[in-house]
C-alpha cells in the first residue's frame, strides 16, 4: 500500500510541475502582444486562480489561487511564475520542513 501511495505522489508531483510550467507560460504570453495581452488577463486570471485551487488542495490551493488571480490581473506582473513557485513551496520547502 505504501508503494502505491508513493507512486501516486510522484505522478502528482510530476504532473503538477509540467502543468505549472505550461500555465506559467500561458500567463506570460500576454507580454508578447502589447495592450491586447493585458486585456487577455481579464479572462486568464480567474481561470488561473481556479486551476491553482484544482491542482493544490487545502490552504495552499486557496491562497495560491488568490495570489495567482492577483498576479495575473495586475498589469505588468505576468512575469512571476506563480504556479512554479507554488510547486517549489509545496514539494521542496514544505517537505523539507516536515522532515
Amino acid at each position: 500500500m505504501t508503494e502505491q501511495v508513493s507512486i501516486t505522489t510522484t505522478a502528482n508531483k510530476t504532473r503538477n510541475l509540467i502543468l505549472g510550467i505550461v500555465f506559467d507560460g500561458i500567463g506570460m504570453l500576454s507580454f508578447t502582444v502589447p495592450l491586447i495581452g493585458e486585456f487577455s488577463d481579464v479572462i486568464w486570471a480567474p481561470l488561473a486562480g481556479f486551476l491553482m485551487t484544482w491542482m493544490y488542495k487545502g490552504t495552499i490551493g486557496k491562497v495560491g489561487g488568490v495570489v495567482t488571480f492577483l498576479e495575473e490581473i495586475l498589469p505588468f506582473s505576468d512575469f512571476i511564475p506563480t504556479f512554479t513557485l507554488t510547486w517549489i513551496y509545496n514539494y521542496v520547502i514544505k517537505n523539507k520542513d516536515a522532515s
